[in-house]
């Protein structure tokens, strides 16, 4: 089964990234998978780069309908900078209505799991994300959001009205 296949390798490459794997981990890697939509855009490679007196810069390859898109731009902050970046890519005029943060595990080796609220052209729907580099799991997570507005707008369909999306 795919989705079993998909799950494993998230697995997989958790396991290379931290030396033990809690529960909280594997919960995650369910729960995203059984929330998973059609992908418009996937992240592919994501370079952050920030510190006192540098302007943040992300760095942002994507593919949007299987096409690999490659950008850099600025902001105020990692997560900033590749949200400005993702959304110049994609072409959104989304807002970023709440962002949330927050360890999944304990350690420095810990996953990262962000979620966020974004409005759209009157549409509100939510994402997440989850990686051991939180600006990486932020832009998986934004990324959620956006391949979820399009989704329900290639259905012709309000988000909001869907049982476990918002």
């Amino acid at each position: 089964d795919e989705e079993v296949n998909l799950a494993f390798d998230r697995f997989k490459r958790l396991a290379d990234q931290k030396k033990e794997i809690f529960e909280e981990d594997l919960e995650t890697i369910i729960s995203e998978q059984i929330r998973r939509i059609p992908e418009r855009y996937v992240l592919k490679t994501l370079f952050a780069q920030s510190g006192t007196g540098q302007v943040p810069t992300a760095t942002v390859e994507l593919a949007i309908d299987g096409q690999i898109v490659k950008q850099t731009g600025t902001g105020d902050g990692p997560v900033d900078a590749a949200y400005r970046t993702i959304a110049a890519m994609i072409g959104t005029k989304s807002r970023l209505l709440q962002y949330i943060v927050k360890a999944i595990t304990g350690g420095t080796d810990a996953q990262g799991e962000v979620s966020v609220r974004v409005e759209e052209a009157g549409k509100t729907t939510s994402g997440s994300g989850a990686d051991t580099d939180i600006i990486v799991a932020s832009a998986k997570a934004y990324l959620n959001a956006l391949n979820k507005l399009a989704y329900w707008a290639s259905k012709n369909q309000d988000p909001n009205q869907k049982i476990g999306l918002v």
